[in-house]
């Protein structure tokens, strides 16, 4: 429960009685005596008060009237990836090998004849009440992102925030999910941070956080790399944080175990060993393989074909029955499966390589002249762009929708004016500061 940001929507609106409900929200949340929550309401006007107009171009914000949920960001559909590609624009053009402008989930750098691999993951939302899964998916995640680079991973680091009224109890089982994950592949979580959320100014016990991941190696297999005349691989999936959401909030708890797993890791490190020429992998997440698809399309300029009935075959079964059952594209949800793009002489090796560590693996599509992506369903070909949002895998995703609700073209061109106006902003404050002027 956000106080600060309460305060000042009613403070905007002069709410006669937002003191009142500032003491009714606090002692929702904390069992304080009626005074004591008076005292916190007045502290908490005080301060928003204090920061509601802020003098200075520093503070500035020019709103453009698109809010995140508008525009689908988070969301994992088209609206998302949009803003990745205008948050790669706002970060400009730098000297990495790998940087946001290719949409992969890791960047890289080199330093000492080698390249090094950095990617952060955020915990999915709505595993805050299940710190250990949280904690286990997202490390997961942090090291897919490291693998699929062709990099061998060798330290983790965890950022949790917990709110103010959370229990203790929740940043150590979190913690023991990250190191669960650490302990079984060999790859140590190194260091990190542990806040609160809002501090003092946000109530509750809700947990987020990341865990990031850094990775070393010689070669790099990364998205741009893909090949007309490749051929398309992925290995088995049951899915990890969002697969325990729609698990979790349908009422299918059983199905949680099925995630308990780290076949992708384990299948990853055989490549690693394996001397098979590999020009891009990915991990089935973001959107599902829809939003891969995508991705892969626009950054390496090719065409991507798909074969439904060989990629279905690939799901673990009772995720798959539970999506069906549930009405949830599995195509547009995170499956966590790896997609290897390779040359078709290479294809036996590979796949030999990872069914040795026990991990189902096959071939399910192609990459051909041109561009964007469709799907062979029974002899048709249909195209494979990712919806708005991603599948709706829980009530109130469903209850939201995968459509936008307001004119994207409109919010399109709004959200292009919030990146320029923070191109223009960084530009100012750089040429500020390098000029050592004060007064901003």
């Amino acid at each position: 429960m956000d106080l600060e940001g309460f305060a000042k929507r009613g403070l905007r609106r002069r709410d006669r009685s937002i003191k009142s409900k500032l003491i009714d929200l606090i002692r929702e949340v904390k069992e304080i005596p009626s005074d004591r929550a008076a005292t916190l309401a007045e502290a908490v006007l005080t301060e928003a008060e204090a920061t509601l107009d802020p003098r200075g171009e520093v503070f500035t914000l020019e709103s453009v009237g698109v809010s995140m949920g508008d525009f689908g960001v988070g969301s994992r559909g088209s609206g998302d990836f949009y803003t990745h590609t205008k948050i790669a624009e706002v970060i400009g053009r730098t000297e990495a090998v790998v940087d946001s402008r290719q949409l992969d989930d890791s960047g890289v750098v080199q330093a000492g004849g080698k390249y090094i691999t950095v990617t952060v993951d955020g915990m999915h939302s709505r595993l805050s009440d299940y710190p250990f899964l949280a904690g286990f998916h997202v490390t997961r995640a942090a090291l897919r992102d490291v693998y699929v680079m062709g990099a061998k991973p060798v330290a983790l680091l965890s950022d949790v925030h917990l709110a103010d009224d959370g229990d203790v109890s929740k940043l150590f089982d979190h913690i023991a999910g990250i190191a669960t994950v650490s302990e079984l592949i060999g790859v140590p979580l190194i260091t990190g941070s542990t806040l609160r959320i809002g501090g003092d100014m946000v109530i509750g016990d809700r947990l987020t956080g990341c865990v990031g991941a850094v990775g070393v190696s010689d070669n790099l297999t990364a998205r741009k790399s893909a090949r007309p005349g490749d051929v398309i691989m992925m290995t088995e999936g049951a899915g990890g944080g969002t697969i325990c959401s729609a698990a979790l909030y349908y009422n299918r708890h059983e199905v949680v175990d099925e995630t308990l797993n780290i076949k992708f890791l384990e299948a990853s490190e055989a490549l690693l060993k394996v001397n098979a020429r590999i020009h891009a992998m990915t991990d089935v997440t973001n959107g599902g393989i829809r939003g891969d698809a995508k991705e892969i399309s626009y950054t390496a300029g090719v065409r991507l074909v798909f074969e439904e009935e060989r990629m279905r075959k690939l799901v673990n079964p009772r995720v798959l029955e539970m999506l069906n059952e549930l009405k949830i594209d599995y195509l547009g949800v995170s499956i966590d499966a790896l997609l290897i793009i390779a040359p078709p002489e290479e294809a036996e090796a590979i796949a030999a390589a990872i069914r040795d560590v026990g991990v189902k693996v096959d071939e399910i599509g192609r990459v051909e002249e041109g561009e964007g992506a469709y799907l062979d369903i029974e002899g048709k070909r249909s195209d494979f762009s990712p919806r708005f949002r991603e599948a709706a895998y829980t009530p109130i995703k469903k209850a939201i929708g995968q459509e936008a609700v307001r004119d994207v073209a409109e919010m399109t061109r709004k959200v292009d004016l919030a990146a320029q106006n923070a191109v223009q902003k960084k530009k100012r404050f750089v040429e500020r500061i390098r000029g050592g002027q004060k007064g901003f």
